[in-house]
C-alpha cells in the first residue's frame, strides 16, 4: 500500500447525518438521559409532569411534539436573552463557518475577539480590557483570581444567598449551602448579609480581602442591592485597597433594564465584571470578564506570564460572531428599552394582583427579572393547607403555581430556588404586551384555582407526598 492509499480520506458531506439520526433515536431522550446522564433529572421531570419533548423553537415560544405552542418564561436560565434562533445571530454562525477562518491557532491575534472586547467595553467606558472565556462560572473564576493576584490578598466576601457558579472558585463564594455540601474544603471567603454595609466594614478591617463580588439582583429569590450599597460598598472596598466585582453573568445585557444592573445605581463602576448568558445568544457558550487595565497588567506582568490564565476554547471564532451579532441586535432592535417597558408592564400588572389574592405576598424585580413570592394566608381554611405544605417541605407551594402553568397553560416558569416561595420570571427580552397579557391570564386562573380548592391543591397532596416519601 502506498502511503496515498494510507492516509486518511477526508469524510464526505454525506457520511454523518444528523436528520436521519434525531429521526431515528429523537424519541429516546429521556431513556438515554436515564442511562448515560444525570439519572435524577428524568426522574425529577416526571415526577412533576415536566417530561415533555419540545421539537422546535422561535423567539419566546417552542413547540412540543404535539404542536402545541408554549411560552417561554425561562430563557433557558437566562441564556435565550433574544429568544431561540434570532435570524441575525444565525446568519453570523452561518458566515463565520462559511469563512473557513484559521481559528483557534493560539499563536496569532484574529480580529474577532477584538472586535468584540470593543463593543463590551463601551457600555463600561471605566474598563479597559477584557478576558473571553467559556461560561458564566469561568468568567467568575477568572475574576477571583485576578482580584487575588492584583491585590496580592487570599480572601473574597460575597453575600448570603448568592449564586456564582458551580465550579470550586466560584462555589467557595456561593451562598446557598445546598450547593456547596459535600464539595469541602473550599477557598476561604466569607459570607456577608447584601446590603449591610457594617458587616462588610467589619470584615475589611483584617486587611486581607481581595474584593467583594455582588450580584447587583440576586438571582435566588430576586432581592436588588438596597439604594446606595453599591456605591458604599464600592467606597470602602476603595478605602482598603479591595476590588468591586459585579457578577452580571445573569443580570447583564439588559435583563433589568440598563445594559448591566450595577447601573441603577449613580457612581458605581466596579473593577471587574463578569458576563456570559445572553452574550452567546443561545448557540454558541461565551463568558467574558471585564476589567481596569491595571489589574490586567498584574496578572500578565511580563512575556514569562503570557498564559498564566487562559482557556482553550476562549475568544473562538464562532462565540465572537455570536456576541458581536448579539450586541447588534441589542442596539439596533433596542433591546434594553423593550426589556425596562416590558418589564414594568408585567411587574405592574402582576403587583395589582396582591391585594386580590391572599397567598400572594410580593411582586419585585427590574426589567424582565422579577419575583414572585407567595406567603402565609390570612383565611383558616388557606391557612391549614399552607401550613400543610410548609410542613412537608418549604417551596412546594410556589411550585404547585410552576406546574399548572405548564401543564394547563403552556407556560414554562422557574421556582427561584430550593426552598423558596418565589417564582423568578426571566423570559426573552423581547417579549411585548401580548406575552404579558399571556401570562398574566394564566397566573391569574392558576391563583384563581389555588384560593377555591381546586386541582391545584390535588397537585400538592401529590407533592407532599413525594416530599415526605424522599426524606
Amino acid at each position: 500500500m502506498t502511503a496515498a492509499e494510507r492516509a486518511p480520506k477526508p469524510s464526505r458531506a454525506g457520511d454523518f447525518d444528523l436528520g436521519a439520526l434525531l429521526a431515528e433515536r429523537g424519541a429516546e431522550g429521556y431513556e438515554l438521559h436515564t442511562r448515560h446522564l444525570n439519572h435524577q433529572l428524568p426522574r425529577m421531570l416526571r415526577t412533576i409532569g415536566f417530561d415533555k419533548v419540545y421539537e422546535r423553537a422561535e423567539g419566546a415560544h417552542f413547540w412540543d411534539a404535539d404542536g402545541n405552542d408554549h411560552l417561554d418564561m425561562l430563557a433557558g436560565f437566562g441564556v435565550m436573552g433574544l429568544g431561540r434562533h434570532h435570524p441575525v445571530v444565525r446568519k453570523a454562525l452561518h458566515d463565520v463557518l462559511d469563512a473557513s477562518l484559521a481559528d483557534l491557532t493560539r499563536f496569532d491575534c484574529p480580529p474577532l475577539p477584538g472586535l468584540l472586547a470593543e463593543e463590551l467595553l463601551t457600555h463600561s467606558p471605566h474598563l479597559d480590557r477584557v478576558f473571553f472565556g467559556n461560561s458564566g462560572t469561568e468568567a467568575v473564576e477568572t475574576a477571583l483570581k485576578f482580584a487575588r493576584r492584583a491585590t496580592g490578598r487570599p480572601r473574597v466576601l460575597y453575600c448570603a444567598h448568592a449564586f456564582h457558579g458551580l465550579t470550586t472558585g466560584s462555589l467557595s463564594v456561593n451562598g446557598e449551602s445546598g450547593f456547596r455540601d459535600g464539595f469541602a474544603p473550599l477557598l476561604p471567603d466569607t459570607a456577608v448579609p447584601l446590603g449591610d454595609v457594617g458587616a462588610l466594614e467589619r470584615e475589611l478591617a483584617g486587611g486581607d480581602v481581595a474584593a467583594l463580588i455582588v450580584e447587583p439582583v440576586q438571582g435566588k429569590g430576586v432581592h436588588a442591592a438596597p439604594p446606595g450599597y453599591l456605591r458604599a460598598a464600592q467606597e470602602l472596598l476603595h478605602q482598603h485597597r479591595a476590588l468591586l466585582i459585579a457578577d452580571e453573568v445573569q443580570t447583564g445585557l439588559g435583563r433589568t433594564g440598563d445594559f448591566y444592573a450595577y447601573q441603577h445605581e449613580e457612581g458605581v463602576e466596579p473593577d471587574l465584571v463578569c458576563v456570559a448568558k445572553a452574550l452567546s445568544g443561545g448557540y454558541v457558550p461565551v463568558g467574558a470578564t471585564l476589567g481596569k487595565d491595571w489589574i490586567f497588567r498584574k496578572v500578565y506582568s511580563s512575556m514569562d506570564r503570557v498564559l498564566v490564565h487562559s482557556a482553550s476554547f476562549g475568544g473562538n471564532a464562532q462565540a465572537m460572531a455570536a456576541g458581536l451579532a448579539v450586541l447588534a441586535v441589542m442596539e439596533n432592535e433596542q433591546i434594553v428599552a423593550n426589556a425596562r417597558a416590558t418589564g414594568e408592564l408585567l411587574r405592574s400588572r402582576l403587583a395589582a394582583l396582591v391585594d386580590t389574592y391572599e397567598l400572594l405576598a410580593d411582586v419585585r424585580g427590574r426589567g424582565l427579572m422579577i419575583g414572585i413570592e407567595f406567603g402565609r394566608p390570612r383565611s383558616l381554611k388557606l391557612r391549614g393547607r399552607w401550613a400543610a405544605l410548609q410542613a412537608a417541605r418549604k417551596g412546594l407551594f410556589a411550585q404547585m403555581v410552576v406546574v399548572p402553568l405548564l401543564r394547563k397553560h403552556r407556560i414554562l416558569t422557574q421556582v427561584s430556588g430550593d426552598h423558596l416561595e418565589v417564582i423568578k420570571l426571566i423570559p426573552p427580552l423581547i417579549i411585548g404586551e401580548r406575552e404579558v397579557d399571556r401570562f398574566v391570564d394564566a397566573f391569574t386562573a392558576v391563583m384563581d384555582d389555588a384560593h377555591d380548592g381546586g386541582l391545584v391543591w390535588e397537585f400538592g397532596r401529590t407533592l407532599v407526598k413525594q416530599a415526605v416519601a424522599g426524606r
